[in-house]
Parts: structure tokens; C-alpha cells; sequence
């Protein structure tokens, strides 16, 4: 069996007519937790969104999981940046995770007890099943997060797609998607796109950096020069560790 569950050969994307991926090359291998980063604009939910058959490229050859993309749709599971929706439609924690299982049935089909019993198993995984009759709408940001992580994994997938699930819950909330994401990448294979640029290093196990193009760091040390040419603006890196240190971006002589 094929190691490669995801390949991207000289992918070009345009989007209104700014050229948004170009000529990017990227080879996710099974059992990979790979993280990307870059700015704002760069490119990283459009790469996913090909990955996901829902961007066309401009040109290039994009295989996931040895098809065309969008032909393995039950094997992939997908966490959104942002999720919009009503906060009073009456809806619960576990019908919200059964929307996972939808891929795999006819329409109107009804949810089986194996769709149940899957449903409760993801909201045990991330450690919410007490919270599955509760309504969506009293949850908080990070609950929140958890839920659409869990309804990821309820299709059972093969590879789990995940765009900037912290980036909307506070530093403890942090802490446990990461851990989460730790137990899970021993059973599956795990792109994540993150702006945690300080955070990853010691989760992941290869990093790439994309601001329109891609650099693929093989190992999961970041260093202070790797964010400096990425980032066109000053970033901090907090590196954890022993001890902890913040690595800056050199002045220049007129600072």
C-alpha cells in the first residue's frame, strides 16, 4: 500500500485573478502530522479547499488518497476556520456530530444505531459525550471547537483536515485541542493549519511554511529565520521547552 495519502504536484491556483497558490508541491505521507503556517492571504484554506475537491487548480496534479480530489470524501474528515450559524436553532451536540455520517447515506436516509454509537465514540474522544443533548448554542468557543472536531470524526477518517481550530478559543482551550490532536495522530494521518507558530513544534512532525509558495521543513523544529522570511511583518516566536525562550527577528542597524 501506497504511503502517500496526499500529493500536490506544481498546484497554481488564481483567485479574482491574483494568483493565490503558485506552483506548490506538497507530499503527505501516512501516519504525517503536518502543520502549515503563513500570513493571512497566503494561501492555506485555499490548499485545503483543493485537497477537498472544492477548488479547482489552474494547473497541476492533486491526488488524495489515490484519486481525483473530492472522490474520497467519506475517508477525509474536515474542521472548518469558522462555522456560521444560529445560535437559537434548536439543534443539539450529538445531531451536530451525526452530520459526519451524512457523506455515507442516501437522502433522508435515517441515522442507524452504528451512526449513534459512532457519534457517542467521537464526543468521548474529545471528552464531551455528558454534553450530547445539549443545545450548540450555549456552548463556548472552545466547545464549541470540540464538537466540530468530533463530528470530523465521526465518519471514521482516514485523514483529518483541520483549518486554525484555536483560533478562536482561549490559551487553556489551546492546550487541550492540542493534546487532543497528539492521541489522534497515532491512528491517522493530520494536516493542520495554524497561526500557533509557537505552539506546533512540539506536536507536529514536519512543518511547512506557504505565503503563495511552499517550503516543506522536514522535522519539526522551528527556528527564528523560518518565520522571519515567511511573516512580512515582525512575529514573536515563543519556542516551549527547557528552558523557554523567545526567539525576535533581528533589528536592523536604524531600529
Amino acid at each position: 500500500m501506497s504511503t502517500e495519502v496526499i500529493q500536490l504536484r506544481e498546484v497554481t491556483v488564481s483567485l479574482a485573478g491574483t494568483r493565490v497558490l503558485d506552483q506548490v508541491s506538497l507530499t503527505v505521507h501516512r501516519g504525517d502530522f503536518l502543520a502549515i503556517i503563513g500570513p493571512n492571504g497566503g494561501g492555506k484554506t485555499t490548499l485545503l479547499r483543493v485537497v477537498l475537491g472544492l477548488q479547482p487548480v489552474d494547473s497541476g496534479r492533486v491526488r488524495v488518497l489515490g484519486a481525483s480530489p473530492g472522490q474520497s470524501a467519506g475517508r477525509i474528515g474536515y474542521v472548518p476556520q469558522r462555522v456560521d450559524f444560529d445560535r437559537d436553532f434548536p439543534v443539539t451536540v450529538m445531531e451536530v456530530v451525526l452530520m459526519g455520517r451524512l457523506s455515507g447515506k442516501r437522502l433522508f436516509s435515517r441515522y442507524s444505531g452504528a451512526d449513534r454509537a459512532a457519534a457517542e465514540e467521537a464526543l468521548e474522544t474529545v471528552g464531551l459525550l455528558e454534553l450530547s443533548r445539549r443545545s450548540v448554542g450555549g456552548l463556548s468557543g472552545g466547545e464549541l471547537q470540540r464538537v466540530l472536531i468530533a463530528r470530523a470524526l465521526c465518519g471514521n477518517p482516514e485523514v483529518l483536515l483541520l483549518d486554525e481550530p484555536t483560533a478562536s478559543v482561549d490559551p487553556g482551550m489551546k492546550t487541550s485541542v492540542y493534546d487532543l490532536l497528539d492521541r489522534l495522530k497515532t491512528s491517522m494521518t493530520i494536516v493542520l493549519v495554524t497561526h500557533d507558530t509557537g505552539a506546533v513544534g512540539r506536536h507536529v512532525s514536519r512543518i511547512a511554511c506557504l505565503n503563495c509558495n511552499m517550503v516543506v521543513h522536514e522535522g519539526d523544529e522551528m527556528t527564528g529565520r523560518m518565520v522571519g522570511d515567511l511573516y512580512p511583518y515582525p512575529v514573536d516566536l515563543i519556542v516551549h521547552g527547557e528552558p523557554r525562550q523567545r526567539i525576535l527577528k533581528k533589528h536592523s542597524s536604524d531600529d
